[in-house]
């Protein structure tokens, strides 16, 4: 697929897939893995979404990263590979608590969010978390 000189994106989006590429190919098993494609959609919206990486000098903080849009908040936290205990995350409207063993960490959130359809998942040691901001009345 040929890039489009008015989409300046097209270039980060190509490089983007040969990155996973080599990273497949770096992969155990690697033979057995294909890419079919993959899309990324991007929401026209006013804002980008932003990312906020919050680095921790604290060994009793669990490192995560947000990324916001106009309509949801992702939050995702790197667990302890030696964790005791189950994850979870105490969702509030205003914040969120992420805990495993002695560890705990709050995230002040910025706008508030739907607790009800907000939810998080744990695969492999990774919390994802995601939450649906209320809209302004």
């Amino acid at each position: 697929m040929q890039n489009n000189p008015n989409n300046p994106y097209d270039d980060i989006f190509s490089n983007i897939s040969k990155i996973v590429e080599e990273i497949v190919k770096n992969m155990p098993e690697h033979q057995h893995a294909h890419i079919v494609g993959y899309t990324i959609i991007t929401r026209g919206s006013d804002e980008p979404p932003a990312v906020f990486r919050i680095d921790q000098d604290d060994d009793d903080e669990i490192p995560y990263e947000v990324v916001e849009s106009n309509e949801k908040i992702y939050i995702t936290a790197e667990l302890p590979i030696d964790a005791k205990t189950a994850p979870f995350a105490d969702i509030q409207s205003n914040s969120v608590r992420i805990c495993v063993d002695d560890c705990e960490t709050t995230i002040v959130l910025n706008h508030p969010v739907d607790v009800i359809h907000s939810y998080y998942r744990v695969h492999r040691d990774i919390l994802d978390i995601t939450l649906l901001k209320i809209k302004n009345p």
